[in-house]
């Protein structure tokens, strides 16, 4: 890994970030990290805190079980060894408590949205959900679990705080959630549904009209449906054809 030991002391941290990009930094400096070890952080910092033997498992599927706790022992002994106070290597394994890791924050916002809405949630926290991706490029079917259900949260979260907004009248701000959970998943139509709500809240049908079609258009592209019939009774459509008047006339009075 090519990173001293020497010179440690308890004042320096680690910062370990898994969200856009893996990196691991002490004290502000970036580290190198083999691959082996990069994906045993990895998985801790997902997982948290987990048996050895389900380590062993997760990370290497196909290798028998002797050689799977083999593999995770040397990974383990190279990180405790170069990398000080980063593991807390003990059964079940884990990251040392005073590893800040960027996941957490993320995953705390969440909660925060979920127990108590919008009321204490700061307006950069949309930009930070939006841009939340867990470890883009990794395959691997355990990150793939994670980065799903991660981004589940991360739209349940986003549609609170747009409908929270809608609620007290900040449209504004509930127009920016919207529009941060259709980017997160252009696919869901209850994110494309809060985005047409709040340009009507804000009497902007035309926007609204085109909010329905191009997800219409991407709906049918990607998968060949259409949108429900409750959505386009929202903005007084059939649900097969959008009226054209309907249309001209929103132009005419946008």
């Amino acid at each position: 890994m090519g990173f001293s030991a020497a010179g440690f002391s308890t004042t320096e941290g680690w910062d370990f970030r898994v969200l856009g990009y893996w990196q691991l930094r002490y004290n502000g400096v970036q580290v190198a990290v083999g691959a082996r070890q990069q994906r045993l952080l990895a998985a801790l910092a997902l997982l948290h805190a987990q048996p050895r033997h389900v380590l062993a498992a997760v990370l290497w599927p196909d290798s028998p079980e002797r050689q799977s706790a083999g593999n995770l022992r040397a990974s383990v002994f190279r990180i405790s060894h170069e990398l000080p106070r980063l593991l807390n290597a003990t059964d079940p394994l884990q990251l040392d408590a005073a590893v800040r890791v960027d996941l957490r924050a993320v995953r705390e916002l969440i909660t925060e949205i979920t127990l108590n809405g919008a009321g204490s949630v700061r307006p950069e926290s949309i930009d930070l959900l939006q841009k939340a991706d867990l470890l883009p490029g990794w395959y691997e079917e355990w990150v793939i679990d994670q980065q799903d259900h991660l981004l589940n949260q991360r739209v349940d979260a986003l549609e609170a705080l747009a409908r929270a907004y809608l609620v007290a009248g900040s449209f504004s701000r509930a127009l920016g959630a919207a529009r941060a959970a259709a980017v997160v998943d252009p696919l869901r139509e209850s994110a494309q549904h809060l985005l047409v709500r709040c340009h009507l809240a804000e009497d902007n049908y035309a926007s609204a009209v085109q909010v329905y079609r191009s997800f219409r258009a991407h709906l049918g592209r990607e998968l060949g449906v259409e949108p429900s019939a409750h959505f386009a009774e929202l903005l007084g459509l059939d649900s097969g054809v959008i009226d054209t008047r309907l249309l001209v006339r929103a132009m005419k009075t946008s």
